[in-house]
């Protein structure tokens, strides 16, 4: 596999060691098969990890396969997956709601395999969404990239928004909820509210009130595991149709992830990238109409 980079007109001069650990964030073991395997090239020349490299250097990676885990990704059905976005190095898809990101065991067919199928290649987990949760997922179209998209994702560089019906109205329009999320001691399937757990911020915006109900956009700071459902149920407004953290209901849950936005690793622009449910709409719209009555 060989790859080619341009460095973009605001890139910041470094050594290439820097650009590939601290820059592309590329893992140990890979930066230890392009050093000794002489499979780094700038400008197609084999230069010293300590050399500079500036805005507009070519900059050739080339890895082995032997240089990742095999993951032997079974495909699935390529009519499963609705995408959205993909180049070189990643892919955006509409995941729907009820199924499942990836599968938690090797024959388990989920979002991952449907994705491979369509695309004829193995795809790897850059985040995930709740199997009740529908809309953007980010996955990478290869393991050199893998670590890169996740580390910027653990520094709030890639960002969502989410669209949740939520029970009830809330007195502000804009408003944070920075309160910290742990597991739930009784129920492994659980998260809630603790002073020991991680920390956890949503920012809420109201988009429309209806009689009963309140649509709102959830931006994240962090992507802890069941965070806006356990956020807007802790101001015991919980999402519609969550049955784990409000009421049972014979509707999907209405928990969207409508927007993800990417600025892309290795060129100088940015992603956005929109996803749409009809089901979350049709619902919505029931909604606005039982408003009118």
């Amino acid at each position: 596999m060989e790859y080619n980079f341009i460095l973009p007109e605001n890139f910041i001069e470094q050594s290439v060691s820097d650009l590939l650990e601290k820059t592309w964030f590329i893992p140990r073991k890979q930066r230890h098969f392009l050093r000794m395997k002489k499979h780094c090239l700038v400008n197609n020349k084999l230069i010293n990890e300590n050399q500079l490299v500036h805005a507009g250097d070519k900059i050739t990676l080339i890895f082995d396969n032997e240089d990742f885990s095999d993951l032997s990704l079974k495909f699935g059905s390529a009519n499963l997956a609705d995408l959205l976005y993909e180049d070189e190095h990643l892919i955006v898809v509409n995941k729907p709601e009820g199924m499942k990101t990836h599968g938690n065991m090797a024959d388990e067919f989920a979002l991952q395999n449907h994705v491979a199928a369509a695309i004829n290649q193995e795809v790897f987990v850059v985040h995930r969404l709740d199997q009740a949760t529908s809309g953007a997922v980010l996955f990478a179209k290869n393991q050199f990239v893998l670590p890169i998209l996740g580390k910027m994702f653990e520094e709030n560089k890639i960002h969502r928004e989410y669209l949740a019906l939520v029970k009830g109205h809330f007195p502000e329009n804009h408003f944070t909820i920075d309160r910290a999320i742990g597991q739930n001691r009784h129920d492994k399937n659980k998260r809630i509210l603790s002073a020991k757990g991680q920390k956890a911020v949503t920012h809420v915006e109201i988009i429309k009130k209806f009689t009963d109900k309140t649509l709102v956009k959830c931006t994240l700071d962090t992507g802890r595991t069941h965070q806006i459902r356990v956020h807007l149920s802790s101001l015991n407004h919980p999402i519609i149709g969550d049955a784990l953290y409000g009421q049972k209901s014979q509707e999907r849950m209405m928990l969207h992830a409508d927007k993800i936005i990417i600025p892309h690793p290795f060129e100088n622009k940015i992603l956005e990238i929109s996803a749409i449910s009809t089901s979350f709409l049709d619902i919505l719209n029931k909604t606005k109409q039982n408003k009118k009555k």
